[in-house]
């Protein structure tokens, strides 16, 4: 049976809500852009860290782009309680080796799936190290990304790290759209393709 994420997730902020301590959230976000719905939504109800982990974004000048862009939405955003920064390791290595054998596969695939689970155990294991009380990732915002995966990962390192995953499906309730008007409103650089080689090429044989 399908899970309805985005119903789970609004089932857990009414419990946070009710709850006199503000719980910590470690975000991890692909880019600014998918992250402004999801911090317009979240920073009402969490202390959220953004944790800026893509090794998978090839080029080094792409991924530092993404990451201005990131701490520039957050100096601009006025929300309820704060939110910080936090760089993960940026090693292309580690995501080459997630996704060997795989990389002939197209977008939608096993080989996002595995770039999918290196992403949210880093996320995992980082939450798990600070402290903090939450864990999750913007990346269910996008079209382009299979939430019923993401969330299933998300469950399986909850048991193993022992921290809480929040499940969300941030697509829902026009939050792509939204997101799209956000960067729009603080004119963020929203790039086409999610930050692979892989991507970028089927994106450019796409327009060919």
């Amino acid at each position: 049976m399908k899970i309805n994420y985005q119903l789970k997730m609004e089932e857990k902020l009414r419990e946070i809500i009710q709850q006199p301590k503000v719980p910590t959230l470690l975000l991890h976000s692909c880019c600014g852009p998918c992250s402004t719905y999801v911090l317009e939504i979240l920073s009402e109800y969490f202390q959220i860290t953004i944790f800026y982990y893509n090794p998978n974004i090839t080029e080094i000048e792409e991924y530092q782009r993404r990451a201005q862009e990131q701490q520039f939405l957050i100096q601009k955003l006025n929300t309820k309680h704060p939110i910080s920064f936090l760089e993960g390791n940026y090693q292309p290595k580690d995501f080459y080796n997630a996704i060997q054998g795989l990389e002939k596969l197209g977008e939608g695939s096993e080989r996002c799936f595995s770039c999918y689970r290196l992403r949210l155990e880093e996320t995992a294991k980082t939450a798990k190290k600070l402290g903090l009380d939450y864990f999750t990732t913007t990346l269910s915002v996008s079209p382009h990304k299979n939430s019923q995966v993401l969330n299933e990962i998300g469950q399986k390192l909850e048991n193993k790290y022992q921290t809480s995953y929040l499940y969300s499906d941030f697509k829902k309730k026009n939050g792509y759209q939204r997101s799209i008007e956000l960067s729009e409103n603080y004119n963020l650089y929203r790039q086409d393709y999610c930050g692979c080689i892989y991507s970028k090429l089927e994106k450019e044989q796409r327009k060919a």
